[in-house]
């Protein structure tokens, strides 16, 4: 008999009605777990020296990679996805099982998967209505009897089955820890009877209070898994090196070191001392919307992360296997389903169906990336971390006839290959990019997208000493289609962007410092600390270049800034950081420095040329002073598509601690819709979170200071109230300090004193 619940939402479950056990309260056995995961933590069983570093010398599992599958009503949908598993050449997956799937669309896949003989991890999920219900005999039963249809009709031909699902979050898969043990205490002997692999019990994200206790307890009932699954996931960190700060906050981030290895490798040390012998992630991702949060490039980043995450995962050598969530989903999948649509229970927990029209599926380049992930890194030796440490992350596989580098910096920043590879090397291997494409130009830095470089394995690769010369560079990856050249010469070093090495040499050549036009008096746009002004783009004589070098530095500057970076790089790396996430500002084209110069003054920054109608600085200079409009312009106009534009812009984690109406340039568009854009991007701080409020305070008053307190109430107003922020009396204070800042510098400033002089 087949065996169908409804599927009650979590939602409806907000109140539970029933047992005491079923109380939001912890049970007695909740701070059981608790307690011996603290006493195991007590006793130093979690120390592991150095477990942030992957260790080296070992081999990566043949099998290592996975992804959860699904299909829906259509049954073209099977063979869509079994095309797409053979694409990427992969034979591990992982199906979610549930009461309802007896007969239907999942059984049916189920056989597809089995006829061709990809290994199943089957994932026997329980319906939030019967997780929650656990502890009544009734559904105890109804488990009981499923369990025994699915091992009788499956249970020989699967790799093996999971029990578990997210088991750490009740809100998502229903279960109290009472109910859980009931439910694996039934599945572990019916499993057990049929000599079947049992895998479990599936905590999702790293708790590892709840694995120590929950191993603990099945140690003791006799009843442990053969293989200990846990959802590793890093999406929250945002990238999957970053130390995880959700574990005492970001100060004490850097101290702690949990990353994405030692996670992994904590996970395994626990897992053996409870006698288990494999620990592995059967599901982990990042999700669209997430990524979006801070950066435009989706799908992009989604790839990169994925890379970088499954390098991390096999050189952790900590992890049997580690899986993708779903391949099609419109949020986090591999493949877009098209439907923009997601089902209210979390995929993590139960991945149920496709969902879309399969005329709409389209591959990601996460997908490809993973597919250059499975060709070239499973079935290899790890040789070690070459470089793991200040943004650098190089790592080392070889197999009788290959020897791989994988190659990537954080997110933003960039290293010169050549700064830390012999060139001769370099000239001698073989490039393939994060999706497994061959690079149209030799690659001259490594970037956040990953790089596979490869040589034969009996070359043996020497990196230089680490050195400091690019340090701190950041670049846009997941802008046009063009390449970052690094250019150095006995007296300049720098970076050019261009579309080709033919690009890059006229660049390196008309641009060159000692070949820069000096400004003549039509070109020049300002002369101040520092001269800007236009050249001709050597690529488009039609089009202008704009470019900036400082020409005066107080003795104090130039005291305090021997230690910081050149002006140009400040600017480039700031321009480029945003619009990585999706800020508008004047493309980049090339920086240069001199080497040792200790003027501050031997640098140059290179970018596109923006036409503009005026400033901000011009309009609120002209609402000030009274007017109602300038260039046909009114503040009921430009301020609404102000506030949207610096919303975001502090959304995305920029403070820009220099945003004077100045440096926020307006073009009027169509539609009495307005463009803006940011210039002299050095001074900009960048935050993985949102900008905190103060500091969107502290930009907000710069911009304001040219208007009357009317138009700020007005503005900063709309601006807070997006924010469900009033704009009382605290809001109001920083605008008031800098008001007093302003007038103090126009009265005693050095400017005040050198008309003083004049004047006398």
């Amino acid at each position: 008999m087949d065996i169908i619940h409804k599927t009650t939402s979590p939602q409806e479950y907000a109140q539970p009605s029933g047992p005491k056990t079923q109380s939001r309260q912890p049970s007695m056995l909740t701070w059981e777990i608790i307690r011996k995961g603290l006493a195991y933590i007590l006793k130093g069983k979690m120390m592991l020296p150095d477990s942030h570093l992957p260790p080296a010398a070992h081999d990566v599992p043949v099998n290592f990679a996975g992804v959860g599958v699904a299909t829906s009503g259509n049954p073209e949908v099977d063979d869509y996805v079994i095309a797409r598993l053979d694409e990427l050449g992969l034979r591990q997956v992982r199906l979610d099982f549930t009461y309802s799937d007896i007969g239907h669309d999942a059984a049916r896949f189920l056989e597809r998967l089995l006829e061709k003989d990809f290994s199943v991890m089957l994932h026997v999920v329980q319906p939030f209505d019967a997780a929650i219900n656990m502890e009544n005999a009734a559904a105890q039963q109804t488990w009981h009897h499923f369990l025994q249809q699915v091992l009788a009709q499956y249970g020989n031909r699967v790799d093996m089955i999971e029990i578990g699902s997210t088991i750490n979050r009740k809100r998502w898969a229903g279960y109290t820890p009472q109910g859980f043990l009931k439910t694996w205490e039934i599945a572990y002997h019916e499993i057990k009877q049929h000599g079947i692999k049992l895998a479990g019990p599936n905590i999702s994200d790293f708790e590892p209070l709840y694995n120590i206790g929950l191993l603990e307890i099945l140690q003791e009932r006799g009843q442990l898994p053969d293989v200990h699954t846990n959802n590793l996931f890093s999406e929250r960190s945002t990238e999957p090196e970053r130390f995880d700060h959700r574990i005492l906050k970001y100060r004490q981030a850097t101290a702690l070191k949990f990353n994405l290895v030692k996670k992994a490798r904590l996970l395994h040390k626990i897992t053996a001392d409870y006698g288990v012998k494999e620990v592995m992630s059967p599901s982990a991702f990042w999700t669209l919307p997430r990524i979006l949060r801070l950066l435009p490039d989706g799908e992009q980043k989604q790839a990169d992360y994925l890379a970088r995450y499954m390098i991390l995962c096999a050189a952790s050598g900590a992890l049997s296997q580690a899986f993708w969530g779903p391949l099609i989903c419109y949020r986090e999948g591999l493949i877009d389903d098209g439907s923009e649509s997601y089902p209210e229970l979390e995929r993590i927990t139960h991945y149920a169906s496709v969902t879309g029209d399969i005329r709409q599926f389209r591959p990601r380049p996460s997908f490809y990336t993973m597919q250059a992930f499975i060709s070239l890194i499973p079935g290899r030796h790890y040789l070690g971390a070459l470089r793991s440490s200040h943004g650098l992350e190089i790592h080392a596989f070889k197999d009788q006839n290959t020897l791989v580098h994988a190659v990537w910096t954080t997110n933003g920043k960039g290293a010169v290959l050549a700064d830390h590879y012999q060139l001769n090397d370099l000239q001698q291997a073989q490039y393939t990019s994060r999706e497994g494409k061959e690079p149209l130009a030799r690659p001259g830095l490594a970037s956040e997208s990953p790089l596979y470089i490869t040589w034969p394995s009996g070359r043996n690769i020497t990196l230089k000493t680490e050195k400091g010369l690019f340090a701190n560079l950041s670049i846009q990856r997941h802008g046009e289609e063009k390449h970052h050249h690094a250019y150095q010469d006995h007296e300049w070093r720098g970076i050019l962007v261009a579309s080709n090495d033919e690009e890059a040499a006229l660049l390196s050549h008309t641009l060159h410092p000692s070949r820069l036009p000096k400004p003549s008096k039509d070109a020049i746009l300002r002369k101040a600390r520092n001269a800007i002004w236009t050249i001709d783009d050597p690529r488009d004589p039609g089009r202008k270049l704009v470019v900036k070098q400082p020409v005066k530095m107080h003795a104090h500057k130039k005291l305090f800034d021997q230690f910081k970076l050149s002006k140009a790089k400040r600017s480039w790396n700031g321009t480029n950081e945003l619009l990585r996430r999706g800020v508008d500002a004047a493309a980049p084209v090339a920086y240069f420095e001199m080497h040792g110069d200790r003027s501050l003054l031997q640098n140059y920054y290179i970018c596109e040329f923006v036409p503009t109608d005026f400033s901000i600085r011009d309009i609120f200079a002209a609402f000030n002073n009274g007017e109602t409009a300038y260039l046909g312009v009114t503040a009921e106009q430009i301020y609404p598509q102000l506030t949207r534009y610096l919303l975001n812009m502090h959304a995305k984690g920029v403070f820009f601690r220099d945003l004077s109406g100045g440096n926020i340039l307006v073009t009027k568009l169509e539609n009495e819709q307005l463009g803006f854009s940011l210039i002299d991007t050095n001074r900009a701080h960048f935050f993985n979170h949102g900008t905190p409020l103060p500091k969107r305070l502290s930009d907000l008053t710069r911009v304001c200071v040219k208007l009357p307190w009317h138009s700020r109430n007005q503005l900063v107003g709309m601006y807070l109230k997006e924010l469900n922020q009033p704009f009382g009396w605290r809001q109001r204070l920083p605008f008031h300090l800098y008001d007093f800042k302003v007038g103090m510098k126009k009265r005693i400033g050095r400017k005040a004193i050198k008309r003083l002089f004049k004047k006398k």
